[in-house]
Order: C-alpha cells, then sequence, then structure tokens
C-alpha cells in the first residue's frame, strides 16, 4: 500500500522522439517534476532497411545519457524505460537494448503492441476516467496505437503499421507533398484502419483522446502558442474542420515555411503533414466531429506502472 508519493522516471524512447518524464506519483495521480521531448528520428529508414541507423542509435544515446543526469539529480526511487515500434520492428532492437544496458546500466523494456496500447489507455484516462466508450489515439513515428474503453476497463485495441516517420518515408517525397501522395497515404491509413476496426463492434466510441505529437502540435498551431503552453494545450478540443484547414495550411507550403508556422515545433515539421492525414482518417473512421487533446500518454502510464499503482 502506498503511503505517500515515490519519485519515479519514465522514458519513452519512440520512432520520433526520446522523451523523459520525472513524476511523484501517488495512487495513479501524477504530478509532473520535469519533462524533456528530443526529436532523436530513431525510425527513420527502419521501413526499408529494417535496421536502426548509427545516427539514430547515437542520437538516442546522447539524449538518454543527458536524461540519465537529470533523474539522478531529482532522487527518482525508480526508473521505468519503454521501447516501442522502431525498437520492435528493427533486427538490430535487441543489440541497441543491450546498449542501453551497458552504457547506461538502463534496462529498456521493448514494448509489444498490446503493451503499449494499455499504457497509453492508463496515462490518457488514469486522471480522469472516460464514463463512456472512449477511444484513446497515440499517433506515434513507426506505429500508431487506438485503444477503446471504459473508466479502467479496456475493451478494444489495435497497433497499425502506420506512423509519421514510417509513412512519411513511404508517400511523401516531394516538398511540398503533392496532392497525388496525400491521397495514397490517405488510402493506405484508410485501408489498415478498415481491416483492424470494421470487423469489431467493441471498437465503437463515443469520444476520442488524442495524445502525441502531432495531436498536441495541432493544438498549439490551432492556439497559436508561442511559446508551447502545455497546460492550453491539454483539454484543447480539435474539430474535424480545424484539422483540415490545419492540413491544408501545412500540405501547400515548402518545409522552411512550414518550420515558421506558429505553435509548430521546428522538429516536428518534416512529418507533420503525414501526421494530420493520418488524424484526418482516424477521425473519419470512428465519425468523430471533435476530439479531445492531452498531454497524459505513455509516459504517464509507464510512471504510474514504475510506482505500482497501475490498478490491477
Amino acid at each position: 500500500m502506498n503511503v505517500g508519493p515515490r519519485r519515479v522516471a519514465a522514458i519513452d524512447i519512440g520512432s520520433n522522439s526520446t522523451r523523459l518524464l520525472v513524476a511523484d506519483v501517488t495512487a495513479g495521480a501524477v504530478t509532473e517534476i520535469e519533462r524533456r521531448t528530443v526529436v532523436t528520428r530513431l525510425g527513420r529508414g527502419v521501413d526499408l532497411s529494417d535496421q536502426l541507423s548509427a545516427d539514430g542509435i547515437e542520437a538516442v544515446c546522447e539524449t538518454v545519457s543527458d536524461f540519465v543526469a537529470i533523474y539522478r539529480e531529482l532522487g527518482v526511487q525508480s526508473v521505468y524505460a519503454v521501447a516501442t515500434s522502431a525498437v520492435r520492428d528493427a533486427s538490430n532492437g535487441g543489440a541497441f537494448i543491450a546498449e542501453l544496458r551497458e552504457r547506461f546500466a538502463l534496462d529498456a523494456e521493448i514494448l509489444s503492441g498490446e503493451q503499449e496500447a494499455r499504457l497509453t489507455y492508463l496515462g490518457a484516462t488514469a486522471g480522469d476516467p472516460p464514463q463512456v466508450p472512449t477511444l484513446v489515439i497515440d499517433i506515434g513515428g513507426g506505429s500508431t496505437e487506438l485503444i477503446v474503453g471504459t473508466a479502467a476497463e479496456v475493451a478494444f485495441h489495435t497497433s497499425l503499421q502506420a506512423g509519421v516517420v514510417r509513412h512519411s518515408e513511404r508517400h511523401i517525397s516531394t516538398d511540398p507533398p503533392t496532392n497525388a501522395s496525400l491521397e495514397e497515404l490517405a488510402e493506405d491509413v484508410h485501408g489498415l484502419l478498415e481491416e483492424a476496426v470494421s470487423a469489431h463492434p467493441e471498437a465503437h466510441a463515443e469520444a476520442g483522446i488524442a495524445v502525441a505529437g502531432t495531436a498536441t502540435s495541432l493544438a498549439a498551431i490551432d492556439l497559436a502558442l508561442d511559446p508551447y503552453d502545455p497546460d492550453r494545450v491539454h483539454g484543447h478540443r480539435l474539430t474535424f474542420a480545424s484539422v483540415q484547414r490545419m492540413l491544408a495550411r501545412l500540405s501547400t507550403v515548402p518545409l522552411a515555411e512550414r518550420e515558421a508556422i506558429t505553435g509548430l515545433p521546428v522538429d516536428r515539421a518534416p512529418t507533420i503533414v503525414a501526421g494530420v492525414v493520418m488524424l484526418i482518417e482516424v477521425m473519419r473512421a470512428f465519425g468523430f466531429d471533435e476530439l479531445t487533446v492531452s498531454e497524459h500518454d505513455i509516459l504517464h502510464g509507464a510512471a504510474i506502472s514504475a510506482a505500482g499503482t497501475a490498478a490491477g
């Protein structure tokens, strides 16, 4: 039984970014102490080569080195590091995990799609459990997690082989992208959604929560935030019409102009178009006119898990 807050560190080694959360956790409630995000693009090229690149591995190791120094200084009691799609898919993923263990004494866990989905749902809903069937959408660099649940119970989950890095590489070869390439990208994602969702009546949802970089970046653009303000992003509602307008704006200008758009982090500009197309297809598939953006994602789920306060 927990008698007080437990200070933990959670590290998420994703296909596009590597992130740190240091938090005090009490009975599933997460109080953030420190949060960092670095775009490391570990998943770049994995779809084609089946390998994590040396550059991507070194970028993550440099970032993890900084994170270890931060959480040690903050006196954490436990650390939970997770690796997702890029490491899961790459043939040298195990060797990369072994390198992290050797260099930093960090035992990172390669999550299955099911584990990733459940941690994401836990993080997104622990602070405010949904009372109606709710879809949590996590568009990552190499995969997209879709989880439907009510309160603490997950009714449906799937992990799509679709992500902003993977699908930018597959479909976008010009700057700005052509309409034809965007249509191909949308058709690809639509087909994956149709295959994963259509045969499952339990995949029905009455509300949607979108987490991770695509959704938070769109909220920041919608709010014209400079600098970024997580308190304003968290809980912001994105309408289908507003997301479509932002796609039209983002997809018709070259990278240099996208990087200058207020609210869009410069390091997310190369992959944001693919992310917006994917979000639109998810909203279409589930019939959402709007959804809520959340700052609480797999990092919060990992922190709750690290503290030993997850239900079940």
